[in-house]
């Protein structure tokens, strides 16, 4: 790596916003109840998803869809907590959908 390469990754590496925060959501699938059958839902109904247990789960900042992965057990974490492991990203506008 050239000088010029390897400062302007240490200055993008201490740039204030790569220390924000930012919320990612994992979509596991959708449903489309009739408004009568989710009015009747009760403690324990089960809702039906339009995805397979094995099929990829989707990732999204906001509205954008980042990434696809798929679920498993976090090996390190406590019993039950759930990862990504991520199979595709997005890298330019237009990819993944």
């Amino acid at each position: 790596m050239d000088d010029t390469s390897e400062a302007a990754q240490q200055q993008s590496e201490t740039h204030p916003l790569q220390r924000i925060p930012i919320e990612i959501s994992v979509s596991v699938g959708k449903a489309k109840p009739l408004v009568r059958d989710l009015l009747n839902l009760t403690e324990n109904a089960v809702m039906p998803l339009d995805r397979k247990i094995d099929d990829p789960v989707e990732l999204y900042i906001g509205d954008r869809l980042i990434a696809r992965g798929e679920l498993q057990e976090m090996e390190d974490g406590e019993p039950g907590q759930l990862a990504v492991r991520l199979t595709e990203v997005a890298m330019q506008k237009g990819d993944l959908n």
